[in-house]
């Protein structure tokens, strides 16, 4: 039986979900296919890669670096998260992202975009850690409002939590029947329409669709939790999420607050290790 892993965004919220693969890779947890949505991507990655701790180090080391993040890299290249230093320069010359490594694990890697003309979501299979995967993880994690639209593969792309923000069942119709899920909210935790959907409705208002996903991006959510823990009570997943609110916001240039994310992340994960080998055990027995 295949066992997956879906890792949710959740822009810097995904240093929880790097301390829990951390844990993971230290502790030799391993699955045959992830899929991973935004900062679930673009983190995730870095488990088929096998980099333990890189994402906690790149991200406190450059987070104050405005080529990283900034509202000024947003004034001038149009991306908050700036291209060209986030997609080339980090991974290829500050902290090299191991693409032999990467390239030469057979788990199945999926990152999840959004398709700004139809709304729909695009389930993209990077098999190998070229310009042309960087490029479709820029596009899973390009969030609106503050990244360029995405042309890649004759499409435009956005951010994939649009359209599926927890693709679970995404690896159940691939044929993964039992799934751990890294959610970065806690247990009841609702998402609420945007506050921000004017904003939205104005610069994107070229895209019908788009505008229709975004309006109801937050009902799909909550409808894809409330599936997630069905699933989990049927003893097909396994959910791994904080227990309380996170103490970071989406985007921070705050190392204390990323490093104290991250350690919740393993702190959680580190909980729940014999409870984890015991699901995947039992899925590799069935």
């Amino acid at each position: 039986m295949r066992i997956g892993l879906v890792l949710e965004g959740g822009a810097m919220r995904g240093l929880f979900t790097a301390g829990a693969l951390d844990v993971f890779m230290e502790n030799e947890v391993s699955f045959d296919g992830v899929v991973g949505v935004s900062a679930g991507a673009v983190f995730g990655c870095n488990l088929k890669s096998g980099q333990i701790g890189r994402v906690l180090r790149y991200n406190k080391k450059y987070c104050r670096n405005w080529r990283y993040c900034s509202w000024r890299s947003l004034l001038l290249t149009g991306d908050m998260f700036g291209t060209d230093f986030c997609y080339r320069k980090l991974p290829e010359e500050l902290d090299i992202f191991d693409k032999a490594a990467y390239d030469g694990n057979p788990m199945e890697f999926h990152l999840v975009c959004t398709d700004v003309t139809s709304g729909e979501a695009i389930y993209h299979q990077c098999d190998k850690a070229d310009r042309e995967c960087m490029e479709w993880m820029r596009a899973s994690a390009s969030m609106p409002l503050v990244s360029s639209i995405v042309h890649i593969s004759g499409r435009q792309c956005l951010d994939g939590a649009i359209s599926d923000s927890i693709p679970l069942k995404f690896m159940e119709e691939l044929g993964y029947r039992r799934n751990i899920v890294i959610l970065t909210q806690p247990q009841g935790y609702l998402k609420q329409p945007s506050s921000l959907q004017w904003l939205v409705n104005i610069v994107y208002r070229k895209y019908p669709a788009l505008l229709k996903a975004t309006a109801h991006r937050h009902r799909l959510y909550n409808s894809q939790v409330e599936y997630a823990e069905k699933r989990q009570s049927d003893g097909a997943v396994l959910i791994i999420r904080p227990e309380d609110s996170l103490p970071i916001q989406r985007i921070t240039n705050n190392p204390d607050l990323l490093q104290e994310t991250y350690d919740i992340g393993r702190r959680t994960t580190e909980k729940q290790l014999d409870r984890i080998k015991e699901f995947i055990a039992h899925a590799q027995s069935s």
